[in-house]
């Protein structure tokens, strides 16, 4: 889903078959960077943790030699993209699952679409604090699905306390650094509902 949709807004914004230049800050595994490499992209990924690091390279090296040119691994953060890139660098900005671990995320953000060429595209992938409250009143857990409406805090499956993002503050923070909305789309709506193990 997540591909189809990020397809389709670089298919709307860019001439067909132009080679983009693309950021992927917090690119974990590096699996959409990839993907993006294989489709002739210019891609470049950003992560900090070295696990993942290990993944990516390992993945990377055993792509194709044409593949593995078009494709650079940058160890960093994302809020330190400055450091590492000129503003303008990118046709493209991926942050896809990366701002509910940032407790305040505007500057990251900002960073972000400094880094955006004119007409770039910034693509990402957050919870939607809205929604926190649909898994637990699926599950007919009440007091958790009423106290979800008024947090912007949630557990994940990984046993963590993160953050989520509501479409009105997220909205006015984009504008707010020139880079506003284009689309807003629900992602992981039907496997986040399912209980833990379903497959």
């Amino acid at each position: 889903m997540v591909a189809r949709q990020l397809d389709e807004q670089i298919a709307g914004r860019f001439p067909v078959g132009q080679r983009l230049r693309v950021l992927d800050v917090g690119m974990g595994q590096g699996t959409q960077a990839l993907r993006l490499a294989r489709a002739g992209h210019q891609v470049t990924g950003l992560e900090r943790d070295q696990k993942m690091i290990a993944v990516a390279r390992e993945a990377l090296a055993a792509e194709p030699e044409g593949i593995r040119a078009r494709m650079r691994i940058v160890e960093g953060d994302g809020r330190d993209t400055g450091v590492h890139f000129l503003p303008g660098s990118f046709d493209v900005v991926l942050c896809h699952g990366v701002l509910m671990y940032v407790e305040e995320p505007d500057a990251l953000l900002a960073g972000l679409a400094r880094m955006l060429a004119p007409g770039g595209l910034l693509s990402l992938l957050v919870r939607n604090a809205d929604a926190l409250a649909l898994r637990p009143g699926l599950m007919g857990d009440w007091p958790t699905a009423l106290a979800a409406f008024d947090s912007t805090v949630y557990r994940n499956r990984l046993g963590l306390d993160v953050r989520a993002d509501r479409l009105a503050d997220l909205t006015a923070t984009l504008a707010g650094i020139g880079a506003p909305l284009h689309a807003w789309y629900g992602v992981r709506v039907f496997t986040d509902t399912a209980a833990d193990g379903a497959e």
